[in-house]
């Protein structure tokens, strides 16, 4: 039967077996909650506004916009115990350049709980198998947000400065990091060692090397010998960027993207959100990603080329018998069919059998 599914289709399907594997659950949720949920989060969320509306009792309900919300308002919190999750869910965002409504299609995990090195090991991993089931060719990426706010923090603790110096390291812009610091009045040795910075990426054994030389402050060498621990364990087979930049009123430690060949945005989009489990009222750990499955449909060109194997051409004629035994004969060869009286437009096909 799976020969019968989109590629999309199959791709989730492997993804779920993956994640069952290693002790992870399903979850599913309503296509609505409260709207209080996310508007006390917003800065959490991707992109912008929560669709609402009112139900039958006046109470404001939201469209879903985010799933690992709703998985960390759930999870228990026991010493020494990990909820870990998986889910394939509709999301629903307005999109920030269109100002339309989109309901995209996510595929992920979470493991909340009492965490330590390994659950971090172990989702990255997991990450990294995600993008292997798609395709062989593929870039993980990962950064710390500790290394990147002790190094800001040692800089200026000016809030204005934070964001506008942050927009510029998203950017690998050490033109506009010198404006930035030149507008909040930064010493020049602390403006060249933010463009230092930003010029550190790549291979892991050069990064931290590099890292190593960095006379910062305690919190980053912590950092650092944490990324250290965690790329050791990975084998190097990560890459190393630190414009990967998440709100850091809710991430902390460990983030990460993943990208696939042949298509222009990022697939998968993770990292540990501690922050956020203590804004939630949490004394728990929260690390997971997802992955937009949505853009997975043009990945396997060979198998999006058709939509049906065989194109059964009928007339008003033939006996209902004969067209039904003639499916079965070609469902048994394994093939898929679209019985029609005329050809659609826009019907792809690898062959056609008249009856």
């Amino acid at each position: 039967m799976i020969n019968y599914l989109k590629n999309e289709e199959k791709i989730i399907l492997s993804l779920r077996a993956l994640y069952s594997k290693y002790g992870y659950l399903p979850y599913k949720m309503n296509k609505f909650e409260e709207y209080d949920l996310y508007a006390k989060n917003k800065e959490f969320l991707i992109g912008e506004g929560v669709i609402t509306f009112t139900d039958t009792h006046g109470k404001l309900l939201a469209l879903k916009p985010d799933v690992t919300l709703s998985i960390i308002k759930n999870a228990a919190e026991s010493k020494g115990v990990k909820n870990k999750v998986y889910y394939s869910e509709n999301v629903y965002r307005i999109s920030g350049k269109t100002r339309e409504y989109k309901e995209i299609m996510q595929t992920g995990l979470e493991c909340v709980g009492d965490l330590d090195l390994y659950d971090t090991y172990e989702v990255i991993t997991l990450a990294k198998k995600s993008l292997e089931t798609v395709s062989s060719d593929y870039v993980l990426e990962i950064s710390h947000m500790g290394i990147l706010s002790s190094l800001i923090d040692s800089v200026s603790t000016n809030e204005e400065f934070r964001q506008e110096v942050l927009d510029s390291i998203k950017k690998k812009s050490k033109h506009e990091i010198k404006a930035v610091s030149q507008k909040y009045g930064i010493e020049k040795k602390k403006t060249d060692l933010l463009c230092e910075f930003i010029s550190i990426y790549g291979e892991p054994t050069s990064v931290l090397s590099r890292l190593d030389k960095m006379d910062v402050n305690e919190e980053f060498k912590l950092a650092t010998n944490e990324l250290k621990e965690l790329v050791a364990l990975l084998d190097g087979s990560v890459s190393i960027d630190f414009s990967i930049v998440n709100d850091m009123n809710y991430y902390n430690g460990i983030v990460f993207n993943g990208f696939l060949s042949g298509v222009s945005e990022c697939v998968l989009f993770g990292g540990s959100y501690d922050k956020l489990l203590s804004k939630m009222g949490r004394r728990s750990n929260g690390i997971g990603f997802a992955i937009y499955t949505d853009l997975l449909e043009g990945i396997n060109e060979a198998q999006s080329k058709f939509d049906v194997d065989t194109l059964l051409l009928y007339s008003e004629n033939t006996k209902i018998e004969a067209l039904t035994k003639e499916i079965e004969r070609l469902n048994n060869m394994g093939k898929s069919v679209s019985a029609q009286k005329s050809i659609p437009e826009k019907l792809r096909y690898k062959e056609i059998v008249e009856i």
